[in-house]
């Protein structure tokens, strides 16, 4: 008599024995590499932001780790606590147990990279996760390994649930885990495995796992982060991983569920995580590149003898994204940023244009809008 096939991963006979097809996953990381380079260098040319970069990557990770579960952070909190620790500036807005347990689980996770992973140090960044003075930990085991009770992920009606995902029974849960932090500790440094690939699988296996409660989502990315950082200390603190993964959380739902009900081959899964590094990687050079511009663009009008409203209106065309005029900014809108009447407005206007500190738009009359004008490279 035949046995049933696997319904999960972990069942597979030779489980973790992952397989890829480098076809596939090889010219994706090399894409990967090459940005990670570039990355890197233009950030040489800005290294003079880099702890304020530093502290906004790091707050992203946080605050968009939590909301890929559904919880919206104080965010202010947490940059008082990240800021206070990276000695940029004293904290400007009320810390709690919470925040600061959030801010020393992000540093421990991407720093003292020599320190060997152990089953205690993910029970430590778990107790940072849920501090006791938090309302959401009654009912969780917190520090400690989940309980007997089957670990499933489901959705729909209570009567008749759909379960996307059943985690290893708790009876194996100990050896388990032995075995991945073993592996996470002797693959580091292993020549045969691109880091970037360890940092992928590290992902999948951990949040296959599922060894709490709650929280496995943002421990498992806690330590992809790790991974990360030791496949390239120097990047880690210039992109962050979850907020790609925020970004297209449905997907990220999606190939895990796949993955885990499949076979040991995790070609899908490691292409959609290197996808999405280097979407992450993207729009980090875009940040990057907007603050090359904008230095160079006022190491041209330094002296131009702009009036501080003028600046201020500058300032936000060069910042770039949602909400700072990416079409442009008229008449209007800068009377509004301004704060001056519309006859102000129209004569700062006229001024810029004629210091070539912006140009027009096409289009005329009541439609007329303007933008910074750059220097092309």
């Amino acid at each position: 008599m035949s046995l049933p096939p696997p319904s999960w991963i972990w069942q597979h006979s030779q489980w973790p024995h992952f397989q890829w097809d480098d076809g596939l996953v090889l010219p994706l990381l090399r894409d990967v590499r090459l940005e990670l380079g570039v990355l890197l260098g233009k950030a040489g040319a800005v290294s003079g932001e880099a702890s304020a970069a530093a502290l906004d990557t790091l707050l992203e990770n946080i605050v968009t780790s939590s909301a890929i579960e559904g919880e919206q952070l104080n965010v202010a909190s947490v940059r008082s606590s990240l800021a206070m620790r990276l000695g940029v500036g004293e904290a400007a807005y009320p810390t709690s147990s919470r925040s600061e347990g959030l801010a020393d689980l992000m540093l421990d996770a991407v720093g003292h990279l020599d320190e060997p992973l152990s089953v205690e140090k993910l029970f430590q960044w778990h107790s940072w996760l849920f501090p006791e003075d938090a309302f959401s930990v009654a009912s969780v085991a917190v520090g400690q390994l989940r309980g007997d009770d089957p670990m499933q992920v489901v959705s729909g009606r209570v009567d008749r649930p759909t379960v996307h995902f059943e985690a290893p029974p708790c009876a194996v849960l100990t050896g388990e885990l032995a075995k991945f932090v073993q592996w996470f500790n002797q693959s580091w440094g292993d020549a045969s495995l691109d880091p970037l690939l360890r940092a992928a699988i590290c992902h999948l296996w951990l949040i296959t796992l599922h060894p709490f409660d709650d929280g496995n989502g943002r421990i498992t990315r806690a330590l992809t982060d790790r991974a990360l950082a030791q496949a390239d200390s120097q990047s880690i603190r210039l992109y962050s991983m979850s907020a790609a993964i925020l970004e297209q959380r449905k997907g990220y739902y999606q190939i895990l569920e796949q993955t885990q009900r499949g076979g040991l081959d995790v070609t899908a899964w490691l292409v959609w995580f290197l996808q999405s590094l280097d979407s992450t990687l993207q729009v980090s050079l875009d940040k990057i590149d907007r603050t090359l511009a904008k230095t160079r663009f006022w190491q041209r009008f330094h002296d131009a003898g702009l009036l501080p409203e003028q600046t201020k209106v500058l300032n936000r065309l060069l910042e770039g994204g949602e909400g700072n005029f990416e079409q442009g900014i008229s008449a209007s809108q800068y009377q509004s940023v301004a704060k001056v009447s519309k006859a102000t407005a129209t004569r700062h206007l006229a001024d810029l244009l004629a210091k070539g500190c912006i140009e027009k738009l096409p289009g005329g009359g009541r439609s007329t809008r303007y933008q910074v004008k750059l220097l092309i490279d």
